[in-house]
């Protein structure tokens, strides 16, 4: 092995299993830490000491701030522009509305409470141990998303005709197909000399049983794709693989194949049952009395002690003085209040760019893809709207809420962003058509979320370009006086709950730590 490095063999071990594969044997070898345990911001309850802390939005963040300061003995407002908590923690049902700048919806989904739509953060990642603390914490009942559906569907204009697929049958074929290359590789005289032939023994052993090879090395396909037939009372028949260079003509093997072995995609995946708000809702029986709706942040000006805020609620301005202020409004929408903070860090808060994630619920009047065998999970597709979900629960119930668009680039965004809520609904039923023929005629409504056109929001998930990260992100991690930056925004995590709860819990130990100091001080002069 002395002339393969550790690198050359991760890059050939993931072409062949993909990045589970990899991150399996680099974690073996020492290469990647295991991700640590939770540790908790413990903020030092009060006893005689008041401390009053404003904090700015009632999202995943700024209610975690809420709940540890207020269980501690801390006096907060929870100051929420909009007319619900939550941030992007978004559930919609019949008769909810879209606050969106230019197109104010209303859900028309039956009023069922089988029937809903998470707009915003739709799972929970096995590792997230921080968020599904406070699930238990708040006894927010939990069940099994169905995120990785080997039944479900890909779909590409380049490969087969635009035809339809299983998962199963393009995944299978692929590795199949590149465990055979791997393996011949194996067995070049070049590539043989440095191993021993134990090494070779099992590292070939491995490609084998990972590519469902035959003993000569050869794949001639697998019942990992499925038979063409029997199976059952007969003896099946497998599938016949695949035209490798069909295969390759799409991008799926790039990225989407691999996608659900990731850290915050593998099984077991969760979600809150009911919806993703009854994290929310968990909270607000803790905390509800501490938040303001409504109140619209006008103004942040930092004291020698402390921090004034100013707010209007229904044009009514208020103004408030804390000792600390936690702020997780977007760093965009804070760059332009009117503050006073200091020139380097509204540097850093004008440097953070906005996703334009933009996702469609569907109400189906009959649960169509469960006569395909597709119980849950996600299809894919290189149209605009990217992705099909499933519901995950309520299996051969009557109707369900399908997602019927998930885009993530910026060019999808737009592209849904300017159009019309119905024209939106169109487009999507049009190329849902290609992956379902029949599709429309099963869709009974649905509603549109682009999140850089929500109200109070402008933007989805934080992106930092690698040079911003390194020169501007510790410093909006630090306060600016008594002042704050939280949400995932503020992570190495955006996009997530965990990301936005771990950066309250950076936040809180920063003033535990300030807090505890003045009281020490105090005492020592007494």
């Amino acid at each position: 092995m002395s002339n393969i490095s550790r690198r050359k063999l991760l890059e050939m071990i993931g072409a062949a299993g993909g990045s589970a594969a990899s991150y399996q044997v680099a974690t073996a070898l020492g290469l990647v830490a295991a991700p640590g345990a939770l540790v908790k911001a413990n903020v030092t309850r009060l006893r005689e000491s008041r401390r009053r802390v404003v904090i700015l939005g009632a999202g995943v963040a700024g209610l975690t701030a809420a709940y540890e300061l207020d269980r501690a003995g801390y006096e907060c407002i929870v100051l929420e522009a909009s007319h619900r908590p939550g941030g992007r923690v978004l559930t919609l049902r019949g008769g909810d509305i879209v606050d969106e700048v230019g197109h104010r919806q209303v859900c028309n989904f039956d009023r069922d409470p089988d029937l809903y739509f998470n707009a915003g953060a739709a799972r929970i990642p096995a590792d997230h141990v921080a968020l599904l603390q406070y699930c238990r914490e708040l006894q927010v009942p939990l069940e099994v998303f169905v995120n990785d559906n080997r039944n479900a569907l890909v779909h590409d204009d380049r490969m087969f005709d635009g035809k339809p697929v299983r998962a199963r049958e393009f995944i299978t074929d692929a590795r199949g197909f590149m465990s055979e290359l791997l393996a011949k590789s194996v067995l070049t005289e070049q590539l043989s000399q440095p191993f021993d032939a134990l090494d070779a023994e099992r590292l070939l052993g491995f490609v084998r049983a990972y590519g469902d090879l035959d003993s000569n090395n050869f794949y001639r396909g697998s019942r990992r794709a499925g038979y063409r037939n029997g199976g059952f009372i007969t003896q099946g028949q497998l599938k016949e693989p695949f035209d490798f260079s069909e295969l390759l003509n799409s991008d799926f093997w790039r990225f989407q194949m691999h996608w659900a072995e990731g850290n915050d995609q593998a099984a077991t995946m969760m979600q809150p049952v009911g919806g993703m708000d009854a994290i929310i809702d968990g909270f607000m029986r803790r905390i509800g009395r501490l938040v303001t709706l409504h109140a619209i942040v006008r103004r942040v000006h930092l004291r020698d002690q402390g921090v004034d805020v100013t707010y209007a609620v229904n044009g009514v301005e208020q103004r408030i003085h804390a000792d600390f202020c936690i702020n997780s409004i977007p760093t965009h929408l804070t760059a332009g209040l009117d503050h006073n903070f200091p020139r380097d860090y509204v540097d850093a808060l004008r440097v953070v760019e906005r996703g334009k994630l933009f996702k469609i619920g569907l109400q189906a009047r009959e649960r169509f893809w469960e006569a395909e065998r597709i119980y849950g999970g996600i299809s894919w597709t290189n149209q605009d709207i990217t992705q099909i979900w499933y519901p995950p629960t309520r299996f051969h119930s009557r109707k369900g809420i399908l997602l019927g668009a998930y885009t993530f680039g910026d060019a999808g965004g737009e592209k849904f962003a300017n159009m019309t809520p119905e024209a939106r609904i169109d487009l999507a039923i049009a190329q849902g058509e290609r992956l379902h023929p029949g599709y429309g005629k099963f869709i009974e409504n649905g509603v549109s979320v682009p999140w850089h056109r929500m109200n109070h929001m402008l933007g989805c998930s934080a992106r930092w370009r690698p040079e911003d990260r390194h020169v501007h992100y510790t410093r909006l991690q630090q306060p600016a006086g008594a002042h704050y930056m939280v949400g995932d925004q503020i992570s190495h995590h955006p996009g997530w709950q965990e990301g936005a709860i771990r950066s309250a819990h950076f936040a809180l130990a920063d003033i535990d730590r300030r807090v505890q100091a003045q009281i020490a001080q105090l005492s020592a002069r007494r």
